[in-house]
């Protein structure tokens, strides 16, 4: 006879994977942006299936989108938010807003952000407030510049927070440089000061 464990006769080995499972999807805030019905035309008519466009992030700077088909809404749903999973990136924060000024486009949709005081809160609407939202932006500006299309516009966002570098990677003078170019300008004004002109115009004073 086979042992079981569990009530549900699920081996401990299933259980413990299932757990696992459970614990990362409460993780994650999935969102469904969108669902599409679309049409396959085939010989004995047409088939409907469902298409859904989802977000899933954990408000702590990790974001990802998934678009997926399946025969009912739930299906569709279910592979994208696998998609999703697998597609994550990581945005870089600074101070619950952006580092700097971004802009993307996919398609016909542009998205600029901008980064946003404290207390500004998400000036953005539809599918880049929900994007924002599930990577933990609290501060940002955004507008949208051309095609309204949901799924080009959610690329277009998660395309812009792919181009943000950190503030630590932003270009900075080289100390070294700044000091040679202030030394040369003073050793520049000496060697005026020693010209006859120069000598001239001080005895003329």
């Amino acid at each position: 006879m086979a042992a079981k464990r569990g009530s549900s006769g699920m081996s401990f080995g299933a259980a413990r994977r299932n757990n696992n499972e459970t614990e990362e999807d409460n993780r994650f805030d999935e969102r469904m942006l969108h669902i599409d019905r679309v049409a396959r035309v085939v010989k004995g008519g047409r088939r409907f299936r469902f298409r859904a466009l989802v977000v899933v992030g954990d408000h702590k700077a990790n974001v990802g989108i998934g678009i997926a088909k399946g025969a009912d809404v739930t299906a569709a749903v279910a592979k994208a938010n696998e998609v999703a999973k697998k597609n994550m990136i990581k945005v870089p924060l600074y101070k619950d807003t952006l580092p700097h000024d971004v802009e993307a486009k996919v398609g016909g949709a542009r998205i600029l952000l901008m980064p946003g005081s404290p207390g500004t809160g998400l000036i953005a609407g539809g599918v880049v407030r929900s994007i924002l939202e599930v990577a933990g932006v609290s501060n940002v500006l955004s507008k949208s510049l051309g095609s309204s299309n949901k799924a080009n516009t959610a690329y277009a966002t998660i395309k812009a927070l792919e181009q943000l570098k950190p503030a630590k990677d932003w270009i900075r003078p080289n100390k070294v440089i700044v000091a040679a170019a202030v030394e040369a300008k003073t050793s520049d004004k000496a060697t005026k000061a020693k010209t006859p002109v120069a000598k001239a115009k001080k005895v003329a004073k």
